[in-house]
């Protein structure tokens, strides 16, 4: 009997999960199928409850229902409880396990993947949405010198480094002061806001950028967004948008689902655009 998994989100219709899901099903021989679920606004509960009636195994979790699935979750990782967010919820005797990838995702993708390091390197994260969330413990695992928040919300920022004090090296700092305080420029600069889904670029000074280091958009299939325009004419000779990500948490997933691991590469290579 072939499984059924899914995505849920509202809006829906860019979702690239069904594509990369049925391509890793084809290439380890898994017998499944993954379908794209536009979530009812409210009525996350009740919509996976539906589904699960119909034998739904797994569900990938998009924007904006991913602090639905937290509280919808029976049960949870570490990643997610400290996330506050769940990306990705499993179905089973037990009940609901909710995970959160996202972050880990992000990770493999700039240190397997764009082969650049971030142990001992300054990192500047910007956002403190969910995104942040997710990414704040996979980074800090990775012991950089120093992981700075850019922010525009004071609190939000206060709230997220209270609680990762003790796991390394995180302060805050709001945009206004990136250059002027932090200077020296920053090695990874990682875009975690949705600024770019709205044609726009967080408020950073070109200052934050060196030349040698990675701008990173979580944002995907846009091309050269404001963001890495920026970087771009501050001199970043290295830049890259949000698809590695996106299939590499696609693949800790389906390796959670499934108990085998799908090679990424060619699906990345098949969904990149030119960052022009």
């Amino acid at each position: 009997m072939t499984d059924l998994y899914a995505v849920i989100g509202n809006p829906i219709g860019h979702t690239k999960s069904p594509t990369i899901h049925k391509a890793f099903a084809a290439q380890t021989g898994q017998d499944l199928d993954y379908i794209a679920i536009e979530g009812t606004l409210g009525g996350f509960a009740a919509d996976v409850d539906h589904w699960r009636a119909k034998g739904l195994r797994g569900l990938n979790i998009t924007a904006p229902f991913k602090l639905d699935a937290f509280a919808y979750a029976d049960r949870l990782d570490d990643q997610a409880r400290r996330a506050g967010a769940v990306n990705c919820l499993t179905f089973d005797e037990q009940g609901a396990e909710g995970c959160n990838y996202d972050g880990i995702g992000l990770v493999r993708d700039i240190v397997v993947n764009l082969g650049v390091p971030m142990k001992g390197r300054r990192i500047l994260l910007l956002g403190t949405g969910g995104a942040t969330r997710g990414a704040l413990a996979p980074f800090l695992a990775e012991e950089p010198t120093e992981l700075v928040l850019g922010h525009r919300s004071p609190e939000q920022a206060a709230a997220l480094c209270a609680a990762y004090a003790g796991n390394g090296a995180l302060v805050a700092a709001d945009y206004a002061s990136l250059e002027e305080e932090r200077g020296a420029g920053y090695d990874l600069v990682v875009n975690a806001t949705s600024a770019s889904l709205f044609g726009r670029s967080p408020p950073v000074p070109a200052g934050v950028f060196r030349t040698g280091g990675l701008a990173y958009d979580l944002a995907y299939g846009k091309g050269l967004t404001p963001f890495l325009r920026l970087a771009k004419e501050a001199g970043v000779q290295k830049i890259a948008d949000g698809v590695g990500m996106l299939v590499e948490q696609a693949a800790e997933a389906f390796e959670h689902w499934r108990g085998i691991r799908p090679h990424t590469n060619e699906m990345i290579e098949k969904l990149t655009i030119p960052l022009v």
